[in-house]
């Protein structure tokens, strides 16, 4: 018996939805990042993007458990001193809450060029409306 090895020329890409409405944010970000990757796949292979595409909806109803909304920030820094720059989850998820979407997905994935590839067949929504129905995609449960 031998082991196949999956390779990027011959993978077929599905399309799927997944609905954040009344989820936990954490919890559809690695479910998102596993769809990706390509781990729900019988031929996963570490080093190849056998991935999928994900297509989030209602991102604007995803919601922070405990006291994330308040305790929580997104930082980043310019490199310069004084270049820190910091926002709160709660303003974060009123204002550009697909964002917050795609930085928990972000940090769950690989941090070199495979994961800039996944990163790429992400698609955030905030409403119940997306664009991209002639790929039929699929509801992921």
């Amino acid at each position: 018996m031998s082991t196949t090895m999956a390779r990027k020329e011959t993978m077929e890409r599905k399309w799927y939805i997944l609905d954040a409405a009344g989820k936990p944010l954490g919890h559809t970000a690695a479910t998102a990042a596993t769809l990706l990757r390509g781990k729900h796949k019988p031929i996963y292979t570490p080093n190849v993007d056998c991935g999928d595409f994900v297509v989030v909806i209602n991102a604007d109803k995803a919601v922070l458990t405990g006291k994330k909304l308040e305790q929580k920030y997104y930082r980043t820094h310019s490199g310069y001193p004084g270049g820190l720059k910091e926002v709160q989850y709660k303003r974060l998820m009123q204002e550009r809450p697909g964002f917050a979407v795609e930085l928990a997905v972000k940090g769950m994935l690989g941090k070199n060029s495979l994961g800039r590839a996944q990163l790429k067949r992400l698609k955030v929504f905030t409403g119940a409306e997306h664009t991209h129905q002639a790929q039929k995609p699929e509801i992921w449960e």
